[in-house]
């Protein structure tokens, strides 16, 4: 059944009004009719499983029929600080990070980054991309979109104990030196509810200024595996593990 993120103003008691490009998607995409049935997620998490009541000339009109008891997010909350990569591959972490259970997407210009972005390109980026986790989020059933914003690293790692409870960088050449680096000793060791904050390098990886800034705030190095990843596979690899050691292991 398909799903949709509808604002807050958009809900009147047993009703929901549909517009804008969710209507569109309705009327031209998946041609529902009166009677189809689809689900609305309020922006507080809670999801209504809803029948279209009426089309009207600038929305769309569904009755609220039952209101759905599931959990889809992942029990510990990550956020993904990515070094701003080349070309396409960051649409690629943010629509798979999505599905993977990300809840929150920090790009940053790393000290190896080549891509950079003005102000006007920042913002069409940022609108191109919110739309992305947004289907995407609708596409796997999330009951919440991912927020994006774009920060310094050095502002990111001063919410340190506040905002986040664990800083993690992937570091290979660090990594490889001891045992208690390995994700899966870390997951072992990560209780349900963790607030994560996962950074991962540009193409090129990390500085040696960057690395040393990490440390300094307390961020723990780890390895993700035996293979150096590329930049776009190392978040996704990341989040599949989590997934895998919460969601499959623990049942």
């Amino acid at each position: 059944m398909q799903r949709y993120f509808i604002p807050e103003e958009a809900w009147l008691k047993e009703q929901v009004q549909i517009k804008h490009d969710d209507m569109h998607h309705i009327k031209n995409v998946m041609r529902m009719e009166v009677g189809d049935s689809l689900e609305c997620v309020h922006p507080n998490g809670f999801v209504a499983e809803c029948k279209i009541q009426a089309f009207e000339e600038n929305k769309i009109v569904v009755q609220i029929h039952k209101w759905l008891d599931e959990d889809t997010e992942l029990p510990v909350s990550v956020t993904i600080v990515q070094g701003l990569p080349k070309k396409d591959k960051l649409e690629l972490v943010l629509q798979k990070g999505t599905e993977l259970g990300a809840v929150e997407f920090l790009l940053y210009e790393a000290d190896r980054s080549i891509v950079q972005w003005n102000e006007k390109k920042q913002a069409q980026k940022l609108a191109r991309f919110n739309k992305i986790v947004k289907e995407a989020s609708e596409q796997c059933h999330r009951k919440q979109v991912p927020e994006i914003a774009v920060n310094s690293l050095r502002n990111i790692l001063k919410n340190e104990n506040t905002t986040y409870d664990l800083f993690l960088f992937a570091y290979e050449e660090e990594a490889k030196q001891a045992s208690d680096t390995s994700f899966h000793h870390i997951l072992s060791n990560i209780q349900r509810g963790t607030r994560i904050c996962l950074i991962i390098g540009p193409e090129g990886g990390f500085s040696k200024n960057e690395v040393q800034f990490l440390k300094q705030h307390q961020a723990k190095p780890i390895r993700l595996g035996p293979r150096i990843l590329r930049t776009e596979t190392a978040a996704l690899y990341a989040l599949a593990s989590i997934s895998y050691h919460f969601e499959e292991m623990e049942e």
